[in-house]
């Protein structure tokens, strides 16, 4: 957490470059992605039909990679206004609304179809107000995927593959739980370090989407690839309130509708590449796997336990019911 002063100071920078000059708004949009990731594409994308729709009178500066901070300070800066957007996953916002932690519930969702109809839908009918609560206006889902298990010993092919190895998950209890239900030992390390931690042998594996495994050039230090596709999420376009207060009308109208339009963009752009990207990292000497899932799913229940005592049971019920209605 920032101190104080910093925070004091920055939040005076912000308002200092958000008036460039007389009818100009300058945003800050800070994101984890790298530069090479459609995440950041999706953001260029975005910050190019606001500028070019409000004829330049509100633009928008990228922030990639960390830049501004980890995720959680990103997310919390964003809140205090220092930052005007950001592009959290669901369980960063779960510190904010419990609902949000419902999402990356292990082995949810049947496809993506089923994940956005649930998320798009009746999900964010559920929780956006938790997010007004916050001080956060929600704009629109975009993407991330669902999550895959790599590691350096062994292939995967069924749940005992994963018992005793050491996985690097996020802060997430839903992914730290799923690996451990299947035996393995979670370990939470800054995404930032993992590249480091998984060249110096701290951990034997790690999970995330294809894209990410590619774009993060996972494949030097991970031999085998897991299409278990165990938990799915999405960054969620947000913005301070108290930013989204100083557009007007119009403005408003366009973010929403630039932020929408880049979203289904990177939505479609990340399975459209998935395909290719397997192939690729099969030639770059990956050996993938794709075992049974409901095999997996089988072993969930301490998951799900878990689960229930931190989102609580009614949250995760509702849940559920909404998973059914979406099928």
């Amino acid at each position: 957490m920032m101190k104080k002063g910093l925070l004091s100071i920055i939040f005076l920078a912000v308002f200092a470059i958000t008036s460039v000059s007389q009818g100009e708004i300058v945003l800050k949009l800070g994101h984890y992605a790298n530069a090479d990731h459609a995440g950041n594409t999706a953001a260029k994308m975005f910050a190019d039909g606001v500028e070019k729709r409000t004829n330049g009178e509100v633009k928008v500066k990228i922030y990639p990679n960390n830049e501004l901070g980890n995720p959680p300070e990103v997310l919390e800066q964003n809140i205090l206004g220092v930052v005007d957007m950001s592009l959290p996953t669901q369980g960063q916002l779960a510190k904010y609304s419990k609902k949000f932690g419902c999402v990356m519930l292990p082995f949810a969702y049947e496809n993506y179809d089923h994940a956005y109809k649930t998320l798009d839908g009746p999900f964010m009918e559920w929780a956006k107000d938790d997010l007004d609560k916050a001080g956060l206006v929600f704009l629109s889902n975009w993407e991330w995927g669902f999550r895959n298990l790599t590691n350096s010993v062994r292939p995967v092919n069924v749940p005992g593959d994963v018992v005793g190895l050491k996985i690097r998950t996020p802060p997430e209890l839903s992914n730290q739980a799923a690996m451990e239900a299947l035996g393995g030992t979670a370990q939470t390390i800054q995404f930032s370090e993992l590249p480091m931690a998984l060249k110096q042998g701290v951990v034997d594996g790690q999970e995330n989407p294809v894209s990410v495994i590619y774009a993060y050039k996972i494949y030097e230090t991970q031999k085998h690839l897991a299409l278990t596709g165990h938990t799915y999420n999405s960054m969620v376009h947000v913005m301070s309130k108290l930013t989204w207060k100083k557009l007007s009308a119009k403005q408003q109208k366009i973010v929403q509708e630039e932020s929408k339009k880049a979203g289904n963009f990177m939505r479609k752009t990340l399975q459209d590449a998935e395909k290719d990207q397997l192939a690729k990292l099969e030639k770059l000497g990956m050996q993938v796997t794709r075992p049974d899932v409901a095999l997996f799913k089988a072993k969930m229940e301490p998951a799900y336990t878990r689960m229930k005592a931190s989102v609580g049971a009614e949250n995760l019920e509702y849940f559920l019911k909404i998973l059914e209605q979406t099928k």
